[in-house]
Formats: C-alpha cells, structure tokens, sequence
C-alpha cells in the first residue's frame, strides 16, 4: 500500500524494474528452455544413425546365418524346431528367422513411439535414449525366432514378399518427393535464368547418362538374337525414356524436365541391375562365371550391395515429409520432435522384410550361393516390374494435372453452351 508521503515518481520506478525482472527472468526461463530442446533434438537426430548402424549389423548377421551358419553356430543344431541338421535354421530359413527378429524389434519401437509430437514427452526420451534396454530387446528379438516352428517361419517369408513391396511402394514415394523438390529449388519459374539454366544443364547430363546406358546394355547384353529376354527389357526401357521425355516437353504439360531426367536416369538403373540379377549361367549376361564363391570382384560387390540395402532405408525413413499426406502449412514449434518416428520405424520394419528378400532371391525354396545378394529369375521380373510400376506413377503425376484441369473446364463449357442455345 502506499504510503501517504511516498512520491508517486517511486512507486513507478518500482513498478518498472520488477517488471524488467520478470521480463529478465522470463528470457532466461526460454534460453534454458530452448538449450534443453537443442540437446532432445540433437539426441533424436543421432539416434537415426544408431538405428541404421543396428540395421547394417542385422544385414551382416543375416548373411553370416545364411553363408557360414552351419559351420559355426553349432549350438543350433540342438534345437528341436531346426530339425536333425539345423538346416531350418541355416541357408534361407536362417535369413527368415533373422529378418523376423529385426522386424519384431522395429514393430516394438514402432508401437511405442506412436504419435510422439513434442520433445518433453517419454516417448522422445525412449527413442533417442536408454540404449542398453534396447539393446537387450534386440538381442531378445533375434533370439526368440530361433525358437519359433518352421511352419510360422515359412508363413512370415510369405508375407514378407508383401512387406518388400510395401517397402519399394514407400520408396517410390519418396523418391518422387525428392523429383518435385529437385524441379522447385532448380526450375521454379521460367522467369529465373540462373536456376532455369541450372536445371536445364542438369536435365541433358541426366538423359544423356540414360541415352549412354541403354546403349552401353545393348552393347553388353544384347550381343545376338538369341538375347530376347534382354533385348525387351532394354528395348521397353528405351521407349519409356522416350515417352517420359516427349510427355515432359509437351505444351499442356511443360514441366518436371529435369524430375523426368533423374527418373530416366533411374529407371535405366534398374533395367540394369534387372539384368545383372539374371542367373550366372545366362549365356547373355557379359558377367564372368565365378571360378570360386568369394573372390574379391564377388565379396566388393556383396558389400556395396549392402551398403546400399542400408542406405535405402536409412534415406526413406528419414523423408517423412514424403508420407504426411496433410499438406496444412502448420507452424513448427521449438519443442516439436525432428521427424516422425512412427513413419522411421515403420519404414525399417518393412525394410527387414526387404533385405531378407534380398538375401534369398525371393524363392524361399531355392538354394542361394555364397555372397550373392538378389540373383535369380524372380529378382530380375521384380525390378523390371518395379521400373514399369515407377515409370507408370511418375508419368501420371506428370499428365494429372492437365487431365483434371481438362476435367475442370469442360464443364464449365457445357454450362456457357447451354446458356447460349436457351
């Protein structure tokens, strides 16, 4: 209360310097604040690597299983459930019990960050930390497969030819979420010159690269007429480059010249990596026949292969952006979580299913050689089918947008017609 001699001119000075030291302790209140949301974020960021590290260990286990199992992990001729020579647990069924352990610990994290949004919550604090307790549900994981009954194993590798497809299905996505991003930073508008030339000049490397490729593939694979198989794949390949490139320049289209480049470029790889998937005993296929499993050519080849599996799935996971199908501009908040870690989980769970398809060629029954990754008839038809499917989808994000607005205006046309023959 006031006092009846005091001066006003004290009592507002008062006023204004506890309201500078509440506004004083407010702003240190935020900075404290903000330093703890940076160490959450930085923590959840470098948690993705530690995921894909356990991923590519996973990958090595599952070849090790698949091509040395037998040899070294005696202890599994013991159990019941890998018959009298622990052939169920070696060779495929080995990869499959392997696979379905990373599978089941991917689900787990999967479930329990489940529409995790804000940094403060458990949920952040258990994906991006106690390590030691999810180290231990992943060795549990692993583990428990080798317990399982073979008629189960079996059905899971059934049902992971459909987890696989899933997996290229999100791929695609994201890779066409990386098209469009790549035509709006380099060729947003035909007004900027520099980054118009930009994309311009990229678009040319990019189908000058297919153009080389297709004809590089005829030059090696397509050495008679007796290589029909390789001569329609390459052949198709060739009129789908063709086609994305025409659709491309189109008046009613005039966009996605240099998204169309890359997916060219792209699909070109896996016409490619179809045909080097061919069985090494194809007379058309230039790759030399092993003399024995495991020279260097053979083992650099199995690792890049791997790498890649890795990458792969590191790289889709991390795009989940590509997946929220809400396009509302919501304002990002300081304390939101970097990127979802349900769509992370999700992605690496469908991505153990994918490498252990991978790893047996798609054929649960067929025998696999040693460091070899993704060979056979049925890997080759899965990513000419996957090319086609690619081509397909990306051709009709291009002409969409011209057929609806065709769709849009015609009608508008019939109303004006209607109103001038009344």
């Amino acid at each position: 209360m006031r006092k009846p001699d005091e001066p006003a001119e004290n009592i507002l000075v008062e006023g204004d310097r506890s309201e500078e030291i509440r506004s004083w302790e407010q702003s240190i209140f935020a900075k404290q604040e903000s330093a703890i949301y940076s160490v959450k974020r930085k923590q959840s960021l470098q948690a993705r690597y530690i995921y894909g590290f356990i991923f590519f260990l996973t990958n090595l286990l599952a070849w090790f299983v698949r091509d040395y199992g037998h040899k070294f992990l005696h202890i599994l001729h013991y159990i019941t459930v890998c018959g009298i020579d622990g052939d169920e647990c070696f060779h495929a069924a080995g990869v499959l019990r392997i696979s379905l352990g990373c599978f089941i610990f991917f689900s787990s994290m999967f479930v329990t960050t489940l529409r995790a949004e804000k940094l403060q919550e458990a949920r952040n604090s258990w994906h991006s930390r106690c390590w030691a307790l999810k180290v231990a549900i992943y060795l549990l994981s692993v583990m428990v497969p080798f317990i399982i009954p073979s008629g189960f194993i079996q059905l899971y590798g059934q049902l992971a030819h459909v987890g696989a497809g899933i997996f290229l299905l999100l791929q695609l996505i994201s890779l066409i979420h990386f098209l469009s991003w790549c035509d709006s930073k380099w060729m947003p508008d035909l007004q900027s010159k520099k980054c118009g030339f930009f994309g311009l000049f990229l678009s040319t490397i990019f189908y000058l690269g297919s153009f080389c490729g297709i004809v590089l593939m005829y030059i090696m694979y397509a050495l008679d007429t007796s290589c029909a198989i390789n001569i329609f794949f390459i052949t198709w390949t060739a009129i789908l480059v063709k086609v994305m490139m025409i659709v491309s320049l189109h008046s009613k289209v005039n966009r996605g010249l240099l998204s169309s480049g890359i997916m060219c470029s792209y699909i070109v790889f896996l016409c490619w990596s179809a045909i080097q998937s061919e069985p090494h005993t194809q007379k058309c296929n230039t790759k030399k026949m092993m003399a024995e499993d495991g020279d260097w050519t053979t083992i650099l080849s199995f690792l890049i292969a791997i790498c890649a599996i890795v990458m792969a799935t590191f790289s889709t996971g991390i795009d989940s952006q590509s997946f929220q199908f809400r396009k509302d501009d919501i304002q990002s908040e300081d304390d939101d979580v970097p990127y979802s870690y349900e769509i992370f989980h999700f992605i690496f769970s469908m991505g153990a299913m994918y490498f252990a398809m991978l790893f047996i060629s798609w054929e649960m029954d067929q025998p696999t050689r040693k460091w070899s990754i993704d060979v056979g008839w049925a890997s080759t038809w899965v990513k000419i089918l996957n090319e086609w499917f690619a081509a397909s989808i990306y051709l009709w994000k291009l002409i969409s947008p011209a057929v609806m607005r065709d769709k849009a205006i015609n009608p508008e046309q019939h109303v004006q017609n209607v109103q001038v023959s009344v």
